[in-house]
């Protein structure tokens, strides 16, 4: 099964000039453990914004051309859709937004941290239809001045 994380503003901003737009340490920390020991899959220019492989996760890189580093290029996306989409595993879609978009209508939980602030982006997360899932507030916190909520929402 896919499952989605993701950071987002008020108004699904993600990135900015291949950088997340929102730094905080207690998502940094959700989503670390979250996604350990399992498959995270990625667009390329997310994992060209990373320092490196993310450890304890097979690191999966959607791209045309094999991906020094990753554990696994994903060249035919459709076809990585299909043949995952109905396992037990839970895999994780890290992004950016285009492999987002991709996964939506494919993913089963949406782990998202629910920034209550709107900044300045040129990446978004995906509209998605919220009454089609069931939205359970995980956590709820501050940090530099954001208020934020863990939710997950679930497919109904």
């Amino acid at each position: 099964m896919f499952s989605i994380i993701a950071a987002i503003g008020k108004k699904n901003e993600l990135g900015k000039n291949g950088q997340l737009v929102f730094h905080i340490k207690e998502d940094m920390k959700f989503f670390r453990e979250t996604t350990n020991g399992h498959k995270v899959v990625m667009g390329r220019k997310t994992w060209e914004s990373l320092p490196g492989k993310l450890p304890k996760r097979e690191n999966y890189v959607v791209s045309r051309k094999k991906v020094e580093g990753a554990d696994k290029t994903i060249n035919d996306l459709n076809q990585f859709i299909k043949a995952n989409k109905d396992t037990e595993e839970e895999i994780f879609i890290i992004g950016g937004g285009a492999i987002y978009a991709a996964f939506l209508p494919y993913a089963k939980n949406l782990y998202l941290t629910e920034i209550n602030k709107s900044v300045d982006a040129d990446v978004f997360f995906p509209i998605f239809d919220k009454s089609k899932y069931d939205k359970t507030i995980i956590k709820k916190g501050n940090e530099n001045d954001l208020s934020y909520s863990f939710a997950k929402y679930t497919i109904k």
